[in-house]
């Protein structure tokens, strides 16, 4: 059976949730960013408990179909721009189309209606942290992200977003 965790992005993640499926007792094939792949269907009391500890830790067990595939998505983008050694040889949306064996106008046209953002802009947002993080000499961009919400109290999307509205609310006067 696979899992679909929602914001499973980094290694340490993937040790958190490593260490709620030994406590529920849940054996598991594989863990991969946003997937788990389990020995055999979980019970339903199993389900309910898991989705209650990873929200506890800022992840989301997802159920519907439509975030599942937009989840897919960004885990392809986040592991070819931050986990990669190199990047594709080919187009990006060739990458992810043959990553997920969907036809990418399909794709698109999911993400940008759920996410409101294209999946080129999404990428770019990611190539742009990735090199900022590196540039500041932060090991990650989680780890950079971290540190960014300890001073500020706000994670740099939301802060991004904040400042959109005000940009916005200024260029309407």
């Amino acid at each position: 059976m696979k899992l679909y965790i929602k914001y499973m992005v980094s290694l340490r993640c993937k040790m958190m949730v490593q260490e709620e499926l030994k406590k529920l007792g849940i054996e598991y094939i594989a863990i991969e960013l946003g997937i788990v792949e389990t020995m055999q269907d979980i019970t339903q009391q199993q389900h309910t408990q898991l989705k209650k500890k990873l929200l506890t830790s800022g992840l989301q067990l997802l159920d519907d179909k439509k975030n599942i595939l937009i989840e897919k998505i960004k885990n392809v983008i986040i592991e070819m721009i931050h986990y990669s050694d190199k990047l594709p040889g080919i187009n990006y949306s060739d990458h992810i189309s043959e990553k997920l064996n969907y036809d990418y106008t399909y794709l698109a046209n999911i993400f940008s209606e759920v996410k409101s953002v294209t999946i080129q802009q999404f990428i770019i947002i990611h190539k742009i942290e990735t090199e900022i993080s590196k540039k500041l000499q932060y090991s990650s961009v989680a780890h950079l992200s971290n540190q960014f919400k300890k001073i500020t109290g706000l994670s740099p999307s939301f802060y991004k977003q904040l400042k959109q509205k005000r940009v916005s609310n200024l260029e309407n006067m």
